[in-house]
């Protein structure tokens, strides 16, 4: 019985080698693991994360040494500024294992999560196939009953469509919601736009429909 987060590793780490870049790992998660505000589901990993090369051995989560999503978490108040800037100006070969932590101790602090549907680390951005994708889909749900988050947040229509059974366009389903059940408990699932990479022009809309989903999904019940 899977008991906790840790414990899905292994696997990932197996489907790696079947569907990621044979010379790279695995990129995990990270943040608040007990119950968080939010759950942010992104696309899959790539090896711009410095996490992902193989003489790694710290923490393995999403987007370490990048720029471009920690705009996105600081414009929706889930970064401090401190740490904004911090990040901004760091190039990614000096991004510590401490420092990662730190980012991600920040994270955790303000209650969200951050994963990927496919932990398959890529060279680059090359898009993933469905069929790639929906490999992971079993081990993304247990990752939710394990967690067991207020609000899931899907970005992009193909991750948002594989996860929710049904075609999603992000441009009709803006600010409303679906439901998953997953293992007898039910999870609202807001599709947003991807907010980088090729979706970096719509990050303004990313952050509009986040700062709502905050201030009518959490704070409403917090």
């Amino acid at each position: 019985m899977i008991l906790k987060i840790s414990d899905l590793k292994a696997e990932y780490d197996r489907m790696q080698k079947k569907y990621g870049a044979k010379e790279l790992d695995s990129i995990y998660n990270g943040g608040c693991e007990e119950n968080p505000d939010i759950c942010f589901i992104f696309m899959n990993p790539t090896g711009r994360n410095i996490a992902s090369n193989k003489s790694w051995v710290g923490r393995k989560s999403p987007w370490l040494g990048t720029k471009n999503i920690w705009k996105l978490f600081y414009n929706v108040n889930l970064l401090s500024i401190e740490t904004y800037n911090k990040i901004q100006e760091k190039k990614p070969k000096n991004w510590d294992y401490k420092f990662c932590d730190y980012v991600y101790n920040e994270i955790e602090n303000n209650k969200i999560f951050i994963t990927n549907l496919g932990k398959c680390t890529q060279i680059d951005a090359r898009p993933l196939s469905d069929e790639v994708l929906k490999k992971y889909l079993d081990l993304l749900f247990k990752e939710i009953d394990i967690i067991k988050p207020k609000v899931i947040i899907t970005f992009g229509n193909q991750v948002s469509s594989i996860i929710l059974n049904k075609k999603i366009s992000v441009s009709e389903n803006r600010k409303i919601y679906h439901e998953i059940e997953i293992n007898k408990n039910k999870y609202k699932v807001y599709p947003v736009y991807y907010p980088v990479g090729n979706g970096i022009f719509n990050i303004d809309k990313s952050i509009e429909d986040i700062k709502w989903i905050i201030d009518n999904e959490i704070k409403v019940v917090t």
